[in-house]
């Protein structure tokens, strides 16, 4: 199965590249089935760019992979072309996670922009048109994770995206961010005075998705909309119903848009505001459980307070390997799933390893499932011999 699923795959990335343009049928050109539903009775499994743990990451391959391996949602960072064109990205530059520096007709095209404050120099997604990009091919981030796939996968845009969810055999949601509006809203102009934020949230009506959280119509396609800009969630709050959640960043880096500190962000004050147009927060979850000397330390009031407001909390990036896993956690990543889920009372994580998080969970149930046969079998024997007494 494995096996097959990597040919068809790689038939995919091959004949990607000779056309360079999207081949994903794209939703429309989906039938309507009646498909197994979202489970919404724990956690929400939240594929973080696609299983890219395994697959490099924003790629078709990375989200089927983490849809077979039981996402219930699969993340992704919205950009933008430089012909207005959303595509799946997550670094506003191209040099870390693709093999732009292979591409010397693009040589001249290094740029130095100033990005959230600091200056940063590299080949930019928004001095690239759609088709530029789909030239390009992917690679993993980190060099200690597989490196066969290197190379084999395109860019995808959002389209395509929303495409491999609605295909999927089973409802599967999707969790797109508005990635670095304050930049695509410099860089990128779309016609009648259109912003990068319109564009985005007309994609996802043009394919259906709308509908307040649990309503019957985001049960049908599930989204939610992620950003760390508070005033582009503000935004499209007149635009959509669709939930909302609002990222925040690590203890130093202010919002990009209103330049607020993260005790700002994490007031009470703020929180009841933020509550008027999201559902809930993702914060790093090094935020909430500051960590010394790769220690935890106590837990902050963060998930209780939010809690308190009506807002869940969806923290970032769970991962499986060593060099990411706390200490407390001795090298096993169920014991760190464990901790947030059942101690700190977390109702979604962003994970690398979909699989991982999902086995966690099947086990978690199974075994909880178990203990109560048990016990009951326990008790039933107990009121036998008492009756018999």
């Amino acid at each position: 199965m494995a096996s097959l699923w990597f040919a068809s795959l790689l038939l995919f990335s091959l004949f990607n590249l000779t056309v360079g343009r999207p081949i994903y049928p794209l939703p429309s050109k989906q039938d309507n089935k009646v498909k197994q539903p979202l489970q919404t009775s724990r956690p929400y499994n939240i594929a973080h760019r696609g299983s890219n743990g395994e697959i490099p990451e924003e790629t078709v391959a990375a989200y089927m992979r983490a849809i077979e391996e039981g996402a219930d949602f699969i993340e992704t960072d919205i950009l933008a072309s430089k012909d207005g064109s959303l595509i799946c990205f997550h670094d506003v530059t191209l040099d870390d996670t693709t093999d732009i520096a292979k591409h010397k007709e693009f040589a001249d095209r290094k740029r130095t922009y100033e990005v959230q404050g600091s200056n940063i120099t590299g080949y930019f997604v928004v001095d690239f048109t759609l088709d530029e990009l789909k030239s390009l091919r992917v690679r993993q981030r980190y060099p200690f994770r597989d490196q066969q796939y290197n190379g084999k996968f395109s860019i995808i845009t959002f389209e395509e995206f929303i495409a491999i969810a609605l295909d999927a055999n089973r409802i599967v949601g999707i969790y797109p961010e508005i990635k670095n509006p304050v930049f695509i809203n410099q860089h990128v102009k779309w016609p009648h005075g259109k912003k990068f934020e319109d564009k985005f949230v007309g994609l996802l009506l043009k394919y259906g998705y709308k509908g307040a959280y649990m309503s019957e119509n985001w049960l049908r396609q599930p989204v939610f909309i992620q950003s760390f800009a508070p005033t582009s969630l503000v935004h499209i709050s007149n635009m959509t119903d669709s939930p909302k959640i609002f990222l925040i960043d690590d203890f130093n880096t202010p919002t990009q848009d209103t330049n607020q500190s993260y005790w700002e962000i994490t007031s009470d004050s703020f929180l009841e505001y933020i509550r008027n147009y999201v559902v809930g927060i993702g914060p790093w979850k090094d935020t909430i459980v500051p960590p010394v000397n790769n220690r935890l330390t106590t837990p902050s009031d963060l998930v209780d307070r939010a809690h308190a407001h009506n807002l869940q909390v969806h923290p970032y990036t769970y991962r499986n390997e060593n060099s990411f896993l706390h200490f407390d956690f001795h090298q096993d990543p169920y014991s760190e799933y464990g901790y947030w889920i059942n101690k700190i009372g977390v109702d979604g994580l962003f994970t690398d390893f979909t699989g991982s998080l999902h086995k966690y969970q099947e086990w978690a149930a199974a075994s909880a499932t178990d203990e109560k046969s048990a016990y009951g079998l326990l008790h039933k024997i107990a009121r036998m011999i008492s009756s018999y007494d």
